[in-house]
């Protein structure tokens, strides 16, 4: 098919299925799936994934991944202390047992324990937007435990594919060489943002024509992409660090924000979604099996969620929230697939088992954001009061 009517295909979607979404009463997220599923080669056949369309999603999913580290909401966390983080890494915990009890209860191997342990910030960061939970306690708690599961699982999967394929040695220093250079460069921000705070107050203006907030977004979100690659390391592991390190430097983000979640949602991070429903492969539903596995996978999936999320009940949360953090948290999608597919490389998963994965991660990811709308419905958010440049010391 002619690329240029891929291209507005998808420029057409991006702006129709939100507004029928809304319509609908279900996140953009949902729609942007299916329909990619439905327009894709294995149906209609509108959208065949070509190199163009592989960029922008990959592009996409590098800005959700930078806006997942940006969204966190560094004041809250001080005022709340150490007991958000101790929740989260809680629920991390009793994941990855849970985890590991389930996959070997179903004969599989070790690595399946991250297979189940995954989650997808892919997801969460946008259904919490789009229910305007994002910056309230039970949506920090659901973010805060989802980025530390995502963390821990896409380092374990990538230093247990590193170790399988090349054994222990100098390539390992990857991981510390590049949270050492992170490190560096949050450094030399924040001392810059405190020597010249006039300069730096232009990044976050309403109207600036060079935009400079979002190109040094973008800027320090490639850096440390590219340090990512250099290092041999997951270019998303980066892209979230440049997100969290921006956000832990100017605690206050004042017109930026609005404006780089419009820029990014607003067509780039919907060509990602539909880019995934656009390559599933719709030909695993007739293999012996795999709808029998899918199902029990799906099941044992989210109640292992369900059953880590019970930490909630413990530190106030109700039984309807901690209910809905873990049908939210049970969402899985590219990350998944990704963890499936180095598993499939690595002959520690068959492809049978893939195939489950795949409708693992289509099936929860339609489902859990539908789900937890319906468990707990859009809050209205006050007005943003203006506030000066807040920059950590």
């Amino acid at each position: 098919m002619n690329p240029s009517v891929s291209i507005l295909v998808l420029a057409v979607a991006a702006f129709v299925l939100p507004l029928v979404a809304s319509q609908l009463k279900l996140p953009a997220v949902v729609l942007e799936i299916l329909f990619g599923i439905l327009a894709g080669p294995a149906l209609l056949g509108l959208l065949h994934e070509s190199e163009t369309m592989t960029s922008m999603a990959e592009l996409g999913f590098l800005l959700l991944m930078f806006l997942a580290g940006f969204e966190i909401d560094f004041r809250k966390l001080e005022r709340g202390g150490s007991g958000q983080i101790l929740v989260g890494m809680s629920i991390l915990m009793l994941t990855l047992v849970f985890a590991w009890k389930a996959g070997t209860m179903l004969g599989h191997g070790p690595f399946v324990t991250l297979v189940l342990a995954t989650t997808s910030v892919g997801l969460v960061v946008p259904t919490l937007r789009s229910t305007g939970r994002s910056s309230t306690p039970l949506g920090q708690a659901i973010l805060i435990a989802a980025l530390l599961t995502d963390f821990v699982t896409l380092i374990a999967a990538t230093l247990f594919a590193m170790i399988r394929e090349s054994g222990i040695g100098w390539h390992l220093l990857g991981f510390p060489l590049l949270f050492a250079a992170i490190l560096i460069v949050l450094l030399v921000l924040k001392r810059l943002a405190w020597w010249f705070p006039d300069k730096f107050e232009r990044l976050f203006e309403a109207e600036d024509p060079e935009e400079m907030g979002i190109r040094t977004c973008l800027f320090l979100m490639f850096i440390f992409v590219g340090l990512s690659w250099a290092l041999n390391v997951e270019a998303i592991l980066g892209a979230f660090m440049a997100g969290t390190a921006f956000a832990w430097v100017f605690r206050y983000r004042g017109h930026l924000e609005q404006k780089l979640k419009g820029f990014s949602y607003g067509f780039l991070i919907p060509i990602f979604f539909i880019h995934v429903g656009v390559r599933f492969d719709v030909a695993a539903l007739s293999r012996p099996g795999v709808l029998t596995g899918a199902l029990v996978l799906i099941v044992v999936a989210t109640v292992i969620k369900l059953a880590a999320s019970s930490v909630l009940l413990l530190v106030g949360f109700s039984l309807r929230q901690t209910l809905s953090a873990g049908v939210l948290l049970s969402a899985r999608l590219s990350l998944v697939i990704a963890v499936a597919e180095m598993g499939v490389r690595l002959n520690l998963l068959s492809r049978e088992l893939e195939a489950q994965v795949v409708l693992l991660a289509i099936v929860t990811s339609v489902l859990a954001p539908t789900v937890f709308r319906a468990l707990a419905p859009p809050i209205g958010a006050d007005p943003a009061v203006p506030q000066p440049v807040v920059i950590s010391r």
